[in-house]
């Protein structure tokens, strides 16, 4: 099992003990009526193997990117336990990544998991060049040797599509799309077993969206990555992934294979969302 959550939660505000139980999808709020907390994920469970692709829809506000904050550390759950692939005690316990110390947090962030973000903003430092970039990463998985890591950012620099001539470029001289690009690489270059994707093609023009997603794709055949892809784009979902989860009000409603997802809802929101998009 590469990645384990049980009963993930996110509570924004201050809270009270009946946040949980007074929000979710059958309420259809995510507010709770005692407090005015807002609970950005309820109770998640989920699990997924070794090459699995997850996807994870849901409408603006359902809790999709929260959950993948939560995986990734970039905020701290409220509630719950995330187990990650080869994240063990010394006697081989699994241990809980949200009490991770700032020690295990490098490890977590650098060598088991790396994020590709929306905005490459969030995933680049632009004060580096496109080759600094995937340095840092790569640094930071504990590879020291100045020869290696250079190897490693022109090898995944190449397998992007990006000019290994244009190495030393810093990302504002890229396009947009090119700059997703090098996010791509700056996230593999540690060869992690958990690749974590929030809406990686939006505001992407759709002929630099399809070449994205097959690289993506092509690459996690390659590789063999497990991934876990939120996106509001269901063409997204269909292309990428072999199992989706729908999520409302930060709670998961239905969870099943994609193809079976998208050509025979079975929860009602689900229906509705596919049918509006569709």
């Amino acid at each position: 099992m590469v990645l384990k959550i049980k009963d993930l939660s996110k509570i924004f505000g201050t809270s009270c003990p009946h946040c949980l139980e007074l929000t979710g999808a059958k309420i259809d709020s995510s507010i709770c009526p005692k407090c005015n907390a807002v609970v950005g994920v309820n109770n998640v469970n989920l699990e997924l193997e070794k090459g699995e692709v997850l996807g994870i829809v849901g409408e603006s506000g359902s809790g999709k990117s929260t959950l993948l904050q939560l995986i990734y550390q970039d905020q701290k759950a409220t509630f719950g336990e995330v187990f990650v692939e080869n994240y063990e005690d010394k006697e081989g316990k699994p241990k809980n990544i949200i009490e991770a110390n700032l020690n295990d947090m490098n490890y977590l962030r650098n060598v088991l998991m790396s994020m590709i973000y929306q905005n490459p903003r969030l995933g680049l430092n632009y004060r580096f060049s496109a080759g600094g970039n995937i340095a840092e990463k790569v640094i930071g998985s504990g590879n020291k040797s100045y020869e290696k890591i250079r190897q490693k950012a022109e090898y995944f620099l190449d397998k992007t599509e990006i000019p290994v001539s244009r190495i030393d470029n810093y990302p504002d001289r890229f396009s947009g799309g090119q700059q997703q690009r090098i996010q791509i690489s700056k996230a593999l270059s540690s060869n992690p077993k958990l690749l974590l994707l929030d809406e990686p093609t939006t505001g992407l023009d759709l002929s630099v969206q399809a070449k994205i997603l097959d690289l993506i794709k092509v690459l996690q055949k390659e590789i063999g990555f497990s991934m876990v892809i939120v996106s509001h784009d269901l063409g997204v979902i269909k292309h990428l992934t072999d199992i989706t989860v729908v999520m409302k009000n930060g709670q998961i409603v239905e969870k099943g294979l994609t193809d079976q997802i998208l050509e025979d809802p079975q929860h009602p929101y689900t229906q509705l969302l596919v049918s509006s998009i569709l």
